[in-house]
């Protein structure tokens, strides 16, 4: 590209230059190495003195202002690039400097097209600025905005449940004040189950959910009319059973309460988390000479944030029961290999067990969750 120059001793005509970029696509924060490059320059006086390093400026405008300051390397000979009538160039006697290559660099800091401009320069022979209130635009950028990053998420009071059961549901990291939908998914596709909550002003908020359709594998979170990755929750899994029927109708269990919260654990050191399962009723009514009957229990690993995860035998319990021949089951670990919470017949039985998980020092912080599923045979 060509502009007009005027140069200080006097001096004037066309600069011919050319501006490049290392990365003609950036994002927000990269670093852009810019190359000024004059192919020809108007002509002046020879040099005085020592050879300098030619400097120069880039000016930005668009979506970011500001000036790129750009030199050659100190000390270098800039392509033998020199200004004035001694000048041993392709222009002969009188012509300017030719080959001069200056560089620097800036940090991009705002998304949109950014624009580059040619701006003074300085040369061993004398100063040139721009005649114009600034040169033709030389190159133009398209920066990319920053992604969003979506912090929404949610977790679910229990895992499984027979169809109708009321699942209670929480999330955080929605925008503050927002209608939320909170939904039933039958794989990649929504069920008819729905409710609605209000993000309170930490972007919170808590709700019950109805799951009544036996397909539902999992249940999401969104602002807006659908779900979308940048404004829901990902899909936290869910499982519909089917009620139990005793073999024979005689033998029934109940639960009081589908979910157990353990007391919060510092951070750093071991803890333990402390709580209690939700009493569970047996009835045998099976009759004489029936076997006795025994409730066990098995429990999943924890999970946590980004795949974090507490092994299921770090959970112990101590069970306890009464009622109908009911004998409670030994203390110790429960985990995926599964423990007798209690056996009995006849008659109707209480059964209940105080739990307490041991959290390895400096486990990651945050919720952790696991399934621990109750067999009664």
């Amino acid at each position: 590209m060509e502009f007009p120059t005027r140069c200080l001793p006097a001096a004037a005509g066309p600069t011919t230059a050319r501006i490049e970029v290392d990365d003609p696509s950036p994002g927000v924060g990269d670093t852009v190495t810019v190359t000024y490059r004059l192919d020809r320059t108007p002509p002046g006086p020879g040099p005085q003195g020592a050879f300098p390093a030619p400097t120069g400026r880039v000016l930005l405008g668009g979506a970011q202002t500001g000036e790129v300051p750009v030199s050659a390397a100190p000390g270098a000979d800039p392509g033998g690039a020199v200004m004035g009538a001694e000048a041993a160039s392709p222009g002969g006697a009188g012509a300017g400097a030719y080959g001069v290559v200056m560089k620097g660099s800036f940090v991009v800091t705002a998304p949109g097209e950014l624009t580059l401009a040619p701006g003074g320069y300085a040369l061993p022979g004398g100063v040139c600025a721009v005649a114009e209130p600034s040169a033709p635009v030389a190159r133009r950028l398209t920066v990319a905005p920053l992604p969003v990053m979506n912090l929404r998420g949610v977790a679910l009071g229990t895992s499984y449940g027979e169809p109708g059961a009321r699942v209670r549901v929480t999330g955080a990291g929605f925008t503050p004040g927002a209608a939320v939908t909170v939904a039933g998914r039958a794989g990649a596709a929504g069920t008819a189950d729905r409710a609605v909550a209000t993000a309170d002003r930490s972007g919170a908020f808590g709700v019950e959910l109805v799951v009544a359709d036996r397909g539902t594998t999992g249940v999401v979170a969104y602002e807006g009319t659908a779900w979308s990755p940048e404004r829901g929750a990902r899909p936290q899994a869910y499982t519909v059973v089917e009620p139990t029927v005793p073999a024979g109708g005689g033998l029934t269990m109940t639960q009081a309460g589908a979910a157990i919260t353990l007391g919060a654990v510092g951070y750093g050191g071991a803890g333990g988390g402390a709580g209690r399962i939700g009493t569970v009723t047996v009835v045998d009514a099976r009759g004489a000479g029936a076997a006795r009957w025994t409730l066990r229990g098995k429990l999943t690993d924890f999970t946590g944030p980004d795949g974090a995860r507490i092994p299921g035998a770090s959970l112990s319990w101590i069970p306890s029961c009464g009622g109908g021949g009911c004998v409670p089951g030994p203390p110790g670990a429960v985990g995926p290999e599964g423990a007798v919470l209690a056996s009995g017949e006849g008659g109707s039985s209480t059964v209940d067990a105080a739990v307490t998980l041991r959290v390895p020092a400096y486990t990651p912080p945050g919720a952790y969750r696991a399934a621990l599923t109750l067999t009664l045979s």
